[in-house]
């Protein structure tokens, strides 16, 4: 079933080209980037454009702030418990890193 308003969009996108809004565009002629992740090529592409990070990126930076805390402190029990969730977060950048491949 189509879109409820694939007709509408349709007559927009015809107009814009009648009018010439597709002409002279960046890249026009040329083929498209070669990308090893087809499906989520444009998202990829918009997600870096907008300055976004993958998470394993986010995460391996929680991870340097918890390293810092672990230096700063000098409580056993405070010492264990970031280890553990140091341990939690390699786990994660691990599996962020699998799933950005």
């Amino acid at each position: 079933m189509d879109h409820p308003l694939i007709d509408l969009i349709n007559q927009k996108i015809a107009e814009a080209e009648a009018n010439g809004a597709f002409d002279n565009l960046e890249g026009e002629g040329k083929p498209l980037p070669k990308s090893d992740d087809p499906e989520n090529a444009l998202l990829n592409r918009l997600v870096k454009e907008s300055g976004g990070v993958p998470e394993f990126v986010t995460l391996s930076r929680e991870l340097e702030l918890l390293r810092a805390e672990l230096r700063d402190t000098d409580d056993r029990t405070e010492r264990q418990e970031l280890l553990k969730n140091m341990s939690m977060m390699e786990a994660k950048i691990d599996l962020a890193r699998k799933a950005y491949r």
